[in-house]
């Protein structure tokens, strides 16, 4: 086959093959220079691969036996171990030694397998024998693409897999090309994507499609605040793939100065080429300002980003931006402080936190690590982690003497966001951390109730819950949460601009999600909203919505040239956070967890009427779809429940209202014997088997029922 058998390399007493020609030409020059001998390193002998690769870099098992040589009946030694290591053996065992020891544990990329060596390659931390060191070689396996050593083959499985996530997969030992990049299109923009470009932690370009809601959101916040001065610079603080500040330069044109940034080398490279992607001019940090790149001939570019490569703490340090949106994978609170001391004055602050695991309460202790909050898992769990988040930034806010004003707060599947105003100033830093306050909430019925403020200890703080489970029930019933944010949550005024924006952007998904907020921060039901007030005449109607096109309220804002003053915006902010005085209720009830036993509850959409119809302020909220928001107490929120309930079975009593004993009206507390009556008149149908939610227990009062 061509192929014999050359001297043995000294380093290693191995029998190498090398090609006859080659072989040939180094035997006509022996007598002007001696043989070569090997540096440590196998040659390789197929001619598939490069020279450089190592011997444990092998295609087949036969590949891996022909470096030993198994065909002569003479004994060979182990081509992957040393010879003090595994002896040298006849070729039937030499076989059984290279397929058990070596083949079996390799580790297979694209083909190849990297098997693993014995070789002194990686040399182990020597033992001390009394005054003689021992010196130990460890077995390990050389990685392919950046030829490091790992010891564990778990490991190595990792090392390689972080480089085919970062799309390193072109190296000295293969001629592997690096997978192609992906584009995706969001809201007329272009991105390319690396491979596992949804795992944060395995990927430089970070792409989570269903973050497009959050996204739409920010991007109407921006464009408001776009509305009320021009020009606007505003920092992507993690860029990733830039999709962000691409949208708002695409967008919003000339109205927004965009800055991303991106700690991360391999991040900034994709954003510059997403810049350039979607026609936008590039200019680099003061750093690379000769560096800047511009586009190609005859193409047109429709904007200018400022791409920087910085931790996002030094430039919000180092530069002042009139709108901050942080990203980061996680929590946002180690940015805070940055974030608020160079922010001017009436900008804006967004936020979003990913870290659902601690704000949800399913990791409690990381909460009160990182936010200094103790939580339990409640009902309204949502709206607990967006006062969470809203606490931590009022208090880094506060430090840089500085208040905030909330404009937008949704909590979602996979993340909370948080959408502040900055107002400039110790007496509105003092206003806003005065609404930091603490919760009781009772573990029995789940009613809560902000603390009252003062210093003093109060002797029976169970007083201040509206309900009286710590009488009925033996033990403590009720914890203390916090500290939280007690103010609004939304900004019914801002929420309509937002939608307007939305609307003439096009941004679908966050039409339904706006009109839910602004009923959720007015605490009206949905066919009574409207988006225009009762003196506007030039209305029109958009997906079902009336939209006021006449822009009174953004012409407050808007001035053409130059910046207004500090204090015709102060005015202006102080106009904008009166525009609907009533704060909406904290918190909200879910029907399910307060429905009663063997009872079918009411339609939501019904049950909001019957509430309305009782007095009582009342909408649906976006934390829960089966949750009601109202300033309706517990008590009267079971009893409005349990007297339009009807029992899950229709051979008793008519379909229709529950009619209460005695003259118990809706606006009153229904009395103990109520809900027992009410169980024992209509027990639950066993062969049914259609029951609502149910409650483990009777209590003396409606509101201790679970």
């Amino acid at each position: 086959d061509g192929v014999v058998v050359s001297e043995k390399v000294k380093s290693n007493n191995l029998d190498v093959k090398i090609p006859e020609a080659e072989l040939e030409t180094e035997e006509k020059g022996t007598e002007e220079e001696p043989t070569r001998e090997s540096d440590g390193n196998i040659l390789d002998v197929s001619l598939d691969y490069p020279r450089d690769k190592h011997i444990s870099i092998q295609r087949h098992l036969s590949d891996l036996e022909k470096l030993a040589d198994l065909r002569e009946d003479t004994k060979k030694p182990c081509p992957l171990c040393p010879e003090e290591k595994f002896k040298a053996c006849y070729s039937h065992k030499l076989r059984r030694h290279l397929q058990n020891l070596h083949w079996k544990v390799s580790v297979e990329f694209q083909g190849y397998r990297m098997c693993i060596c014995h070789l002194p390659c990686h040399p182990v931390k020597p033992n001390l024998v009394g005054d003689q060191p021992v010196s130990r070689m460890g077995a390990h396996y050389h990685c392919i693409i950046c030829s490091a050593t790992i010891t564990r083959r778990t490991d190595m499985v990792g090392h390689v897999n972080r480089h085919v996530n970062k799309g390193e997969t072109e190296s000295r030992f293969s001629t592997v090309r690096a997978p192609p990049t992906e584009v995706i299109k969001e809201s007329a923009t272009d991105v390319q994507v690396l491979p596992n470009h949804s795992t944060p932690h395995k990927t430089d370009s970070y792409f989570n499609p269903k973050m497009k809601l959050n996204r739409q959101l920010i991007f109407c916040a921006l464009a408001v605040l776009a509305e009320e001065r021009k020009p606007i610079e505003c920092l992507d603080a993690f860029g990733a793939t830039g999709i962000m500040g691409l949208q708002w330069a695409k967008h919003l044109r000339s109205s927004v100065k965009v800055t991303i940034n991106d700690c991360n080398e391999n991040s900034v490279t994709i954003i510059k080429e997403n810049c350039h992607l979607n026609k936008m001019k590039v200019k680099m940090n003061l750093k690379e300002e000769g560096n800047d790149e511009t586009l190609g001939d005859g193409e047109e570019n429709t904007g200018t980003i400022e791409v920087t490569k910085m931790d996002a703490n030094v430039i919000m340090h180092l530069r002042s931006f009139d709108f901050i949106h942080l990203d980061p994978f996680g929590t946002a609170v180690n940015y805070l402080d940055s974030a608020f001391r160079n922010v001017r004055n009436l900008g804006i602050v967004s936020l979003t936190s990913t870290d659902t695991s601690s704000l949800y309460a399913k990791a409690q202790h990381i909460a009160l690590r990182h936010y200094g909050c103790n939580i339990v898992r409640t009902e309204y769990f949502k709206e607990l982690a967006a006062r969470i988040v809203l606490a931590a930034v009022t208090r880094a806010a506060a430090r840089c003497n500085k208040g905030i004003e909330v404009l937008l707060a949704v909590a979602l599947e996979h993340f909370v966001l948080v959408v502040v105003r900055v107002l400039r100033g110790p007496s509105t830093a003092d206003d806003s951390t005065k609404k930091i306050q603490y919760l009781l909430h009772c573990q029995w019925c789940e009613e809560r109730i902000f603390q009252k403020e003062g210093n003093m200890v109060e002797e029976n703080p169970y007083q201040q819950l509206p309900c009286d489970c710590h009488g009925s029930m033996p033990g403590r019933t009720a914890v203390l949460l916090g500290p939280l944010w007690s103010g609004a949550l939304f900004n019914p005024g801002f929420l309509r601009r937002m939608l307007l924006e939305a609307v003439q952007y096009g941004l679908d998904e966050a039409q339904p999600l706006l009109k839910t907020l602004i009923c959720e921060a007015e605490c009206t039901i949905l066919k009574h909203f409207s988006t225009h007030g009762s003196g506007d005449e030039n209305k029109q109607e958009e997906c079902g919505v009336y939209i006021k096109t006449s822009n009174t309220s953004a012409e407050s804002y808007l001035v053409h040239g130059k910046r207004k003053g500090e204090d015709v915006l102060r005015t202006a902010a102080k106009r904008q956070r009166t525009e609907h005085s009533a704060e909406h209720p904290a918190f909200y009830y879910n029907v399910h967890r307060h429905s009663l036993r063997g009872m079918n509850m009411p339609k939501l959409n019904k049950f909001l009427n019957y509430l309305s119809e009782a007095g009582y302020r009342v909408s649906r909220t976006h934390f829960d779809p089966m949750g009601v928001r109202t300033n309706a107490p517990l008590a009267q929120f079971k009893t409005v429940l349990l007297k339009y309930s009807t029992p899950t079975y229709t051979g008793g009593q008519a379909e229709g209202p529950v009619h209460l004993p005695g003259d118990v009206h809706v606006g009153e507390e229904a009395p103990a014997a109520a809900g027992i009556k009410a169980e024992q008149e209509f027990p639950e149908d066993e062969e049914s088997g259609v029951t609502a939610a149910v409650s483990t227990h009777s209590s003396p009062t409606p509101c201790a029922a679970d």
